[in-house]
């Protein structure tokens, strides 16, 4: 029998931070703008969208405590999107990026779409498994409106928060929409005797232009400090 399955990643789920969370999670907002007409998406061009940032990643965000403080990175140098219409082959790397947009991850979502038999192995017949999953993300070329450009592992954006936060930080973006708006790709994996899974992967992006990162208690909801285009840190009580 066929069935269809949400597993929802830790960073989807801590994606609601209680009565101050983000307007919405990625995908619903994705989901809402995907449905639209054609000519309709184009006049979400100007709507300002608010997302969670996903730090479920190991190491995503670095935590170093100095007393009563904390300094905080989370670094954007290997975050380029390496999509088509990110590309800029004819880049100058001493003054311009490969890469013209940077991103955000938002939110992984996977869903189960049932089995089938097949026989990949002669002579093994085996059930495979069909599995979807949907990886979300920022997508914005605007990064060094925050920043000088700079050759540097550490660069990024950064604070320093009370320790009286540690276990409980959160990553939240403000942008507003650009054309194309939304964007979307599909990579597919065949399931193999070795590997039975038929595996679709689709990476789904909002398009704008950052306006601001906010450093947030995710207990709370409160936000913490707030960096915006001419700062690379920021610094709360």
């Amino acid at each position: 029998m066929f069935f269809l399955r949400y597993i929802l990643t830790a960073a989807s789920v801590a994606a609601f931070f209680g009565a101050a969370q983000a307007a919405d999670t990625a995908e619903r907002q994705y989901v809402a703008i995907a449905k639209l007409p054609a000519d309709s998406i184009k006049t979400r061009v100007g709507q300002v969208v608010e997302v969670d940032v996903d730090l479920s990643v190991p190491g995503s965000l670095e935590i170093n405590e100095s007393g009563e403080r904390l300094d905080v990175l989370y670094r954007m140098s290997f975050n380029q999107l390496a999509e088509g219409w990110s590309w800029q082959p004819l880049a100058d790397p001493a003054v311009d990026d490969y890469y013209r947009f940077k991103f955000l991850p938002l939110q992984s979502v996977t869903e189960e779409r049932g089995e089938y038999q097949h026989e990949d192995k002669i002579g093994t017949p085996q059930q495979m498994k069909v599995s979807w999953r949907y990886d979300y993300f920022l997508a914005f070329e605007n990064l060094y409106d925050f920043y000088p450009r700079q050759v540097d592992d550490d660069a990024g954006f950064s604070a320093s928060l009370p320790a009286a936060v540690t276990g409980h930080v959160g990553l939240r973006a403000k942008a507003v929409l650009v054309e194309p708006v939304i964007s979307e790709s599909t990579t597919f994996w065949k399931a193999t005797y070795g590997k039975p899974t038929d595996f679709t992967l689709k990476k789904r992006y909002l398009v704008g232009k950052l306006q601001e990162i906010d450093f947030v208690d995710t207990t709370s909801g409160e936000v913490l400090c707030r960096i915006q285009p001419g700062q690379g840190r920021c610094s709360a009580r």
